[in-house]
């Protein structure tokens, strides 16, 4: 909890105080107006006991059943997840303090309290930020950097290739081709490939100097564009990342309308490697005897009808076709 609260300047909740005060600016309730769904994010410890060792820490995005399970299979003492954590939704759909318990877990969670420590995600794509508002229009995690293209990075295509070399778009590619050739399913789709660096607007040779970098899953629309537009009219260049817009949206639209190019970044399925890894490298530093592992996921997509071996495709026909189609036969 310390480690944590050095990384993020004194942002991690302390005391319920800090929860119900409102002294604490990065405890947000985050809320779609779905009844019953909203949540509260704190930073900091959700469930565990602060005095309880810790010998192996895991690092991860998104808590779940699955990270739950690995950490109990694994030695994981601590685990600290980027996004919030919510009771049911996050451990499998029962009480979190109960499945955390059985394997003697605590979880620590820290998202907006990370968000603007550091210009990692920029870098990457190929940008030194000189502006970073983490609450741009004054929506809490609506992020916005504006920044100034890297003197190796002078076009468009450049920053395509970057964003390739950094995240090993190569490696991952050749683990999915692994997998269609092992499974002898060429149909099978991953999401790290799928979502891979995209130009939208512009072509590979324009030049590259201020870049608006943008994040539309946080609230940022294209009035918003037209807007830091005026405040930043020098800039020639619209990355998206994070989150992903369709060549057909509002914002894509818009940075066409203003001359701006359009450039497609990381998904957030690669967020463990611009925020997790160097929150887990911070925390091998300041805490040198634990040990600090992360936590990745691969998703991917698989025809039904090659799911699996044929003794559980077969099992799962036969339960659909007795039970839960034919309502004929009961189970209780």
């Amino acid at each position: 909890m310390a480690a944590l609260d050095q990384i993020t300047g004194g942002r991690c909740v302390k005391s319920l105080a800090d929860i119900f005060s409102g002294s604490n600016k990065f405890v947000i309730m985050k809320s779609s107006h779905i009844p019953g769904k909203a949540c509260m994010e704190l930073p900091g410890l959700v469930c565990g006991d602060l005095e309880a060792p810790v010998k192996k820490l895991a690092v991860t995005m998104t808590l779940t059943e699955c990270n739950i399970e690995l950490a109990g299979a694994t030695g994981v003492d601590a685990i600290i997840a980027h996004h919030p954590v919510v009771d049911a939704a996050n451990s499998g759909g029962v009480n979190m303090r109960g499945y955390l318990d059985l394997y003697g877990l605590s979880v620590f969670e820290l998202h907006e309290a990370f968000h603007g420590l550091h210009p990692g995600i920029a870098y990457i794509h190929g940008h030194q930020a000189f502006r970073v508002d983490i609450a741009y229009g004054n929506i809490p995690g609506n992020i916005v950097y504006v920044g100034r293209a890297l003197a190796d990075v002078p076009t468009i295509g450049a920053i395509l290739d970057r964003l390739n070399e950094f995240m090993g778009m190569g490696e991952e590619q050749k683990m999915l081709l692994t997998e269609k050739n092992v499974r002898d399913c060429n149909e099978i789709c991953e999401t790290n490939v799928a979502t891979g660096g995209k130009l939208l607007v512009g072509s590979r040779e324009n030049k590259v100097g201020t870049i608006i970098h943008i994040f539309p899953h946080t609230g940022f629309t294209a009035q918003h564009l037209a807007r830091i537009k005026q405040e930043h009219p020098e800039a020639d260049t619209v990355i998206a990342s994070i989150s992903r817009v369709r060549e057909d949206s509002e914002l894509v639209n818009k940075a066409a309308e203003l001359g701006l190019n359009f450039v497609v970044g990381n998904s957030h399925a690669m967020e463990m490697l611009e925020n997790g890894l160097p929150l887990a490298a911070a925390l091998h530093n300041l805490l040198p005897a634990v040990e600090v592992v992360l936590f990745r996921e691969r998703i991917t997509s698989t025809p039904l009808y090659r799911v699996g071996t044929t003794a559980i495709r077969n099992y799962a026909d036969y339960i659909a076709r007795e039970y839960l189609i034919n309502k004929a036969r009961r189970y209780e």
